[in-house]
């Protein structure tokens, strides 16, 4: 990455004071199993859960949007401290400004992560939009930023690192585990 990108990207990433995520493909690995009664389950990855929740305690909140529902969400939603939940919400967009106005916050300090078709009215609309590693290529082209990993393998907390760092927040965040 070039220093102009660089800084670019830190720029961003200091006006964040919302963490908006997509859910299959970007938490999960995009994989869906169903088991022989029809119920599903999805990889998470423990590293992306423990970013959240550092950027939590540094005051950022995060929002789950996803197209699907599944009940495997809101349980680990709850793991990661994560503030709200919107399930089979299409298009996406349609609850950017109800979740802007309840944190009373403008689009620009929002950053969205996502992969795939989906995503791309939220790309648009942020003013930090990322995409995963293996995301969908009219995803990429929206992105500001693209992660070294991929979806459900630790991009989440590729983000959430950069985000902390950008802020001057990553050394408090470590020095809480370093007792």
């Amino acid at each position: 990455m070039g220093v102009a990108i660089e800084e670019t990207i830190m720029k961003l990433a200091r006006d964040v004071r919302i963490l908006l995520l997509d859910v299959d493909g970007v938490l999960t690995d995009g994989r869906i199993i169903y088991d022989s009664k029809g119920r599903d389950s999805k990889f998470f990855d423990v590293h992306d859960g423990l970013g959240v929740y550092l950027l939590k305690k540094a005051g950022i909140p995060t929002v789950l949007i996803t197209a699907k529902g599944s009940r495997c969400i809101k349980p680990r939603a709850r793991d990661m401290r994560v503030e709200a939940v919107f399930a089979d919400v299409s298009p996406k967009s349609k609850v950017l400004e109800k979740i802007l106005r309840t944190f009373g916050l403008k689009a620009h300090q929002a950053c969205f992560v996502g992969d795939d078709l989906v995503d791309l009215c939220l790309m648009k609309r942020v003013g930090f939009p990322v995409a995963v590693f293996n995301a969908a290529p009219e995803i990429k082209l929206a992105a500001r930023y693209i992660t070294i990993r991929h979806g459900g393998r630790g991009a989440v907390r590729e983000v959430a690192e950069t985000i902390l760092k950008a802020q001057g927040k990553w050394h408090e965040a470590v020095a809480a585990y370093d007792i």
